[in-house]
């Protein structure tokens, strides 16, 4: 069985000794270049052509992320991965936006180091539990950031009137149940209609949906 050529790219010497030895140990992989810095990772990818790249985030001189980038660029073939002692979301998201397919914690456990490797050569994306969770809460705190300012401009009964035109009710059917004449229900769809710059009124269900206006409307 061919092995899964995996290189190391860390300033510490002790790190690469300890994943040398982890890796090396495996039957499906082994460690075949590594290097200290940017400069150093590229000239030895470019001589050994690594499957998979350990990469610490914060490497001297270019750093990690820029590595990254260049290897994602110059080396399409070669898998990067992220191993750090940072969960920081900011540096996920920078290293997925640099190339990187996967960002380990340094302090996961060596079999979830292995899953990694494997995950990564058969061109899957990866990353520990505990910076996915962080990661996906942040991605959910900026989607509800998002739906709050879709309806910022929107007084209370401007949002109970757009609740009513997204479940398809007319002028005098949103007059009936909001307690207005029907002149000002029309007069309120086309302030709401000026405010969020759209068209018509399947627009404005359209837009209500998509920011979950329901879900808002219940906790009101």
């Amino acid at each position: 069985m061919s092995k899964i050529p995996v290189a190391l790219v860390d300033d510490h010497a002790l790190v690469r000794l300890g994943l040398k030895t982890l890796i090396n140990d495996q039957t499906d992989m082994e460690i075949t270049g590594e290097a200290g810095t940017t400069a150093e990772a590229l000239q030895m990818i470019e001589r050994v052509r690594p499957q998979v790249v350990l990469m610490d985030i914060r490497l001297p001189g270019e750093g990690g992320l820029d590595a990254a980038r260049q290897i994602a660029s110059r080396f399409p073939g070669t898998k990067v991965v992220m191993l750090t002692s940072f969960a920081d979301e900011e540096l996920v998201m920078s290293a997925i936006r640099a190339g990187a397919v996967g960002y380990l914690l340094k302090e996961v456990g060596n079999e979830e180091v292995l899953r990694g490797i494997r995950a990564a050569a058969e061109g899957h994306s990866i990353m520990d539990a505990a910076t996915t969770a962080r990661l996906f809460a942040r991605v959910r705190a900026s989607e509800q950031k998002a739906e709050s300012d879709a309806f910022r401009d929107l007084t209370d009964r401007e949002l109970a009137v757009l609740f009513e035109v997204a479940q398809g009710k007319t002028n005098a059917e949103i007059a009936q149940s909001l307690n207005l004449s029907e002149k000002t229900a029309r007069n309120y769809v086309s302030t709401i209609l000026e405010k969020l710059q759209l068209s018509n009124r399947i627009e404005l269900a359209t837009y209500a949906i998509k920011h979950n206006l329901s879900e808002r409307m219940k906790h009101e």
